[in-house]
């Protein structure tokens, strides 16, 4: 097998500054991008609102496409960063890195597309490693895990939501019927969704006693019913394992972090850190 080669001085230099925030220059980075993320943010905010997108809009327009531009050479410097720039542009990150600056150029033939820029304040996530809270990516992952373990559960769960909706739906279309604003089943299986979930709208409403009944049974089945996916969940976090304390350290190859303290090498690639 043949030795490894080194990664260039010029690469190095550029996942220290981009990938990592232990340095001032990293920090300085990090710090700079959550400023210009927030920046965007709020210029596409405050164009959808038509009195100042009527004064300012073109000011506003040349902010986002200036961001725009910064975004697209920061997402293509990330990926000569890393050894390993698929698996990078393929991670969690990377597809949030580059969700950010796909809308713009979408809007270029499909305007109405524009107001996806707001997808770039899911890029303050980055906030956490310049902090040097990394002890958050770990609860993270934990949340994760339970989530993934809870999933059969919760989808049985949904399954016999499902049914009970599509019962109750009928029997309200029979009971109440059309003049009461029941017009058919999947109307009366939306009232049963919106009746089951507490958000009541109020919208359509039964009118006769045995329609009133039924919907006095929904909402109290509504309330146990809500309590019962966070229950799930709580009972998988519970049977977790304490999670190790875990680095900011990304990996030089795939941009991959949440590393423990200790490791050597990448959890996903394999390559030395």
């Amino acid at each position: 097998m043949g030795a490894v080669r080194p990664r260039p001085r010029w690469r190095a230099r550029l996942h220290e500054v981009i990938f990592e925030s232990d340095t001032p220059e990293g920090r300085a980075f990090d710090l700079a991008l959550l400023v210009a993320i927030l920046v965007s943010v709020a210029a596409v905010m405050l164009e959808s609102v038509p009195a100042i997108r009527a004064e300012h809009g073109p000011a506003l327009r040349a902010v986002e496409w200036a961001i725009t531009v910064a975004f697209t050479v920061e997402y293509v410097l990330r990926l000569l960063a890393v050894d390993r720039p698929a698996r990078y542009a393929r991670s969690l990150l990377g597809v949030v890195d580059l969700l950010a600056i796909v809308p713009s150029y979408l809007a270029l033939v499909a305007p109405e597309t524009q107001s996806f820029m707001v997808i770039r304040v899911v890029r303050l996530l980055r906030v956490f490693r310049i902090l040097k809270l990394a002890q958050f990516l770990a609860e993270a992952h934990l949340l994760a895990t339970a989530l993934r373990a809870s999933r059969r559960k919760i989808t049985v769960f949904l399954g016999f939501i499902a049914t009970v909706v599509v019962i109750v739906g009928a029997f309200m279309y029979v009971i109440e019927g059309e003049e009461h604003g029941f017009t058919s089943i999947p109307v009366s299986m939306y009232w049963a969704v919106v009746t089951l979930t507490t958000v009541g709208y109020g919208d359509i409403s039964p009118k006769t006693p045995l329609g009133q009944m039924l919907a006095s049974v929904v909402m109290i089945m509504g309330y146990g019913i809500i309590a019962v996916p966070t229950g799930i969940v709580t009972a998988e976090l519970t049977a977790g394992a304490r999670t190790p304390a875990v680095s900011g350290q990304a990996c030089p190859s795939c941009g991959a972090e949440g590393h423990d303290v200790d490791a050597r090498f990448c959890r996903l690639c394999g390559a030395a850190l």
